[in-house]
């Protein structure tokens, strides 16, 4: 699923130059749970951003599915972005003013003009896949974080995305909703997703079928 190759990132501001990543190597094979752990400044937040097409690399190669995409212009990217890879975030990033089935199908209005009948179908099976068929019609504010966690969830498997990253699903959430986000995300593994998650705790990463440890920019373990 993931072929990388002498990645590197290199950040230059205000004449310092910090080496975020450090040449390197990584296969991620389709259906895995991998959990990516280090301290802050590891580089493990900038393997995230190449890994979802957010940023480029400064050198190396990044295959995605075959697709050579350390290659590709921004329109390019933009569209791999969009239809290969699902997002989770900490921060959940809902939109206040749309309700739980409005937020999972806005992957589908940047991808399309017109939203179909079969992709708001799409969008209330996936809620009631994540448990929430009680939900469709709630506004954010109407839900608890365990709740909007499981909409962004959804929204993230629209476009039935090649690759899922999730950075610090659980970082906001209380140790019962996060064991439940995990059972989730392993649910969804099981199924065959494969699966890219940042976490800093050990007790989280322990559900993943592999877990690599960054350091200064490098993998260590």
């Amino acid at each position: 699923m993931i072929k990388i190759k002498k990645l590197s990132k290199i950040f230059k501001t205000q004449g310092e130059t910090i080496t975020a990543l450090n040449s390197i190597d990584l296969h991620i094979q389709k259906s895995e749970f991998v959990a990516i752990m280090g301290r802050s400044g590891s580089g493990k937040s900038t393997l995230l951003n190449l890994l979802g097409c957010m940023d480029k690399p400064t050198s190396g190669e990044y295959k995605l599915s075959g697709v050579d995409v350390s290659t590709l212009n921004d329109d390019e990217l933009s569209k791999i972005r969009n239809e290969r890879i699902g997002f989770v975030f900490q921060g959940f990033h809902l939109l206040p003013r749309l309700s739980a089935l409005g937020n999972v199908m806005l992957p589908l209005r940047y991808a399309n003009e017109k939203v179909t009948d079969v992709g708001e179908q799409r969008a209330k099976e996936l809620l009631i896949k994540v448990g929430l068929g009680d939900r469709i019609n709630h506004m954010p504010n109407q839900m608890s974080g365990g709740q909007i966690q499981r909409v962004a969830i959804a929204r993230s498997l629209i476009n039935n995305p090649d690759i899922l990253l999730a950075d610090e699903p659980t970082g906001n959430l209380d140790s019962t909703i996060s064991n439940q986000i995990i059972d989730l995300l392993k649910d969804l593994n099981r199924a065959g997703q494969t699966i890219v998650m940042v976490t800093h705790e050990d007790e989280i990463a322990a559900h993943a079928n592999r877990t690599i440890h960054f350091l200064d920019g490098e993998i260590v373990q």
